[in-house]
């Protein structure tokens, strides 16, 4: 099986390089920054263009930033669909609007080639350690057909439905995730201002009910000010515009998702845009003038 791997980020470098530690050592890969090539062709890991991996490769996989980027490297003029060959299949694991991959994945079938949608939750963190949760959209024998490879970079692979499924999923799981986020800035600052330690709010709490993985993962950040990237608030509102979109189209009420979203889009427009998402706590501190971490 010989792999094409588009989309070498903050997301994508880690992860490529977990599928060649998986046992598929037959990649090709295609990116932007000649450093990160680089980096990888010293791992044996081959680049090649949009031609070469469409006529080379059995599997197509994209981790690109959001629904027109994968439009364009896979439809758009010389894009990678126009040489793939009949049976060949496009694995996109970038989160992007489910209706944008049910409508990819009509122009592919034209061609004779398969998709699956396929995004991942964890960050970076997690995609350097290959225990990604992939989110799948496809028909069953081909999710059961790559659901190894997916393995090679997550500890989970859950189908749920056809094509365009794997997306929903993914913004049912970014709400849940910037909800909790805001909320978790909400209590900590409400503690600070209280005059109670957060640190020993956060240990008092997070084996209880309100514990959840983003707490134990973005609570220690606030805490101690860091807002390096694991998942840049720029990606989230992304998402959650993607999320908004989805929701107005079939019905859905997602009023705590517009609020968060407004919350991240200031950050946005107050130079935040590039921190983590647990950043959010910051536009609490700019409201109260308490500072977490102090």
């Amino acid at each position: 099986m010989k792999i094409g791997f588009i989309g070498l980020g903050i997301m994508g470098k880690p992860m490529v390089k977990n599928i060649v530690k998986g046992g598929y050592t037959d990649v090709i890969v295609n990116g932007r920054h000649q450093d990160v090539l680089d980096e990888l062709a010293e791992l044996g890991i081959k680049s090649g263009s949009y031609e070469e991996i469409g006529k080379s490769c059995d599997v197509v996989m994209t981790m690109l930033p959001n629904s027109p980027q994968v439009k364009e490297v896979m439809l758009g003029e010389g894009g990678v669909a126009s040489f793939m060959k009949k049976g060949s299949i496009l694995i996109d694991m970038s989160s992007i609007n489910p209706v944008a991959s049910k409508e990819i994945a009509e122009e592919l079938a034209k061609k004779g080639v398969d998709m699956i949608d396929a995004p991942v939750s964890g960050g970076e963190p997690k995609a350097i350690d290959g225990s990604l949760s992939f989110m799948v959209g496809g028909k069953e024998d081909l999710v059961e057909k790559y659901t190894d490879l997916l393995k090679t970079m997550g500890a989970s692979v859950v189908r749920c439905g056809d094509v365009g499924a794997g997306n929903t999923t993914k913004l049912a799981n970014q709400i849940i995730v910037a909800c909790n986020i805001q909320a978790l800035s909400e209590a900590l600052t409400l503690a600070k201002k209280a005059g109670v330690d957060p640190n020993l709010v956060f240990a008092a709490i997070r084996g209880g009910l309100a514990g959840s993985t983003v707490m134990d993962a973005k609570a220690p950040m606030m805490l101690s000010g860091n807002d390096k990237p694991g998942f840049k608030i720029d990606l989230h509102i992304k998402d959650l515009n993607n999320a908004l979109d989805c929701a107005h189209t079939v019905g859905a009420p997602v009023p705590m998702t517009a609020e968060v979203q407004e919350i991240m889009q200031w950050m946005h427009n107050n130079e935040g845009g590039n921190k983590d998402h647990s950043a959010i706590a910051q536009y609490y501190e700019f409201l109260t003038g308490t500072k977490l971490g102090e």
